[in-house]
């Protein structure tokens, strides 16, 4: 199993965009150092291969000399197996040279982009567009991979075919996500999209992208779809991420996903303290977490999707049942549940149908040239 460290050099972003939740201007920088007691703390908490992903903020502020040090101390150590890098990033101070490092060491790079620059700025604010674009093409000619992120919120949703046909002409893979509220402050709330606005959002793209597998990806669909298909969660959202994925902020404090750095109410222990696992499952984080995975485990017994849904994400299970840091009297499953009834519903009646047209001799064959129909079998057996 591949356990995941995300490491996240500063919350400050030069960027601001309108519905953003993780990013603080005052927020200091890493120093190297970390990543040295990263190292060392990994010597002795699991003998895995580590994927590093570094996040932020905006991760590039930690600048060249950062990133030169640590990818080859994560790459070269002795302490651990390296299973890869990852990075997500505006791409604005992404230059020749940070591309060819990155390069060299093989990181790929996912950045946001909200679809056309009319729509993309309005949300993310003016030049955004141009500047990530910009850094795009430095990173793609360079030969960096690069896949998107698109944020669709309660304005942006009803512009969601001129985003995916953004997409689809420029042939970007991307990842959707729902705009949501946060534990942070109350700043996202008017953009975040109600949980039938999501369902309907993801059933509808999910058509125009049976249309196009052979043009793009949208990586949402491969793993809903082959979770679907295993009956196991594949995305961290439908997956008991608890304890296989950690993160650590500027200063070493080390958290149960991004989602949460900088929150002192959810440090479970500090890098240069080398913790063990079970150290850190004495932490009140820990404990938090553990109350949401029993209460999904008891509210979702009786549902279809429970085995590869989880209750979904338990960073937004908590927002739903605190408002801005007080403890509400009960606890919650992901208040987006309503929408990923609704997508796996939609995959399996379909993969349903399909599967006894096919038994009764009734399936169609797939059409040849431009107007090439894939199936939800086409998804589920797709190679993630």
């Amino acid at each position: 199993m591949t356990f995941h460290v995300m490491i996240v050099p500063t919350l400050n972003c030069p960027s601001n965009c309108k519905y953003c939740w993780g990013s603080d201007k005052k927020s200091k920088i890493m120093d190297i150092q970390v990543i040295r007691e990263i190292d060392k703390w990994l010597d002795e908490f699991r003998d895995d291969h580590v994927h590093f992903t570094f996040h932020g903020g905006e991760p590039l502020l930690a600048g060249y000399d950062f990133y030169k040090e640590a990818l080859s101390i994560l790459k070269n150590s002795k302490t651990h197996k390296e299973a890869g890098f990852s990075l997500q990033s505006n791409l604005w101070l992404l230059d020749e040279k940070l591309s060819k490092l990155f390069f060299e060491y093989n990181v790929a790079i996912s950045t946001s982009i909200d679809g056309p620059k009319e729509i993309n700025d309005y949300q993310r604010g003016k030049g955004y567009f141009d500047r990530t674009m910009k850094g795009y093409k430095i990173a793609i000619e360079n030969g960096v991979r690069v896949s998107f992120i698109s944020t669709f919120t309660s304005y942006s949703k009803d512009f969601k075919d001129e985003i995916y046909n953004f997409f689809l002409e420029n042939r970007y893979n991307f990842k959707l996500h729902a705009a949501l509220p946060s534990l942070r402050g109350n700043n996202a709330d008017k953009w975040a999209l109600t949980s039938q606005e999501h369902g309907e959002l993801l059933i509808g793209l999910l058509d125009s992208y049976l249309n196009d597998l052979d043009k793009i990806e949208i990586k949402d669909f491969d793993h809903i779809c082959k979770s679907s298909f295993i009956r196991h969660g594949t995305l961290c959202t439908f997956a008991d991420c608890m304890g296989d994925t950690l993160a650590i902020g500027w200063n070493g404090n080390i958290y149960p996903c991004y989602r949460f750095v900088g929150m002192d109410e959810y440090i479970m222990g500090n890098v240069y303290n080398h913790p063990s696992m079970e150290g850190l499952m004495k932490s009140e984080a820990w404990n938090e977490l553990m109350e949401f995975k029993d209460h999904a485990d008891e509210s979702c017994r009786e549902c279809d999707y429970i085995k590869f849904c989880r209750g979904g994400c338990p960073y937004n299970g908590i927002v739903s049942s605190k408002y801005r840091g007080k403890i509400n009297s009960s606890i919650s499953v992901d208040p987006q549940c309503e929408a990923y009834e609704m997508i796996f519903k939609e995959v399996s009646d379909r993969a349903n149908k399909e599967f006894l047209n096919s038994s009764l001799g009734m399936f169609p064959g797939k059409k040849q040239g431009s107007n090439k129909k894939f199936t939800i079998m086409d998804l589920m057996l797709k190679r993630l």
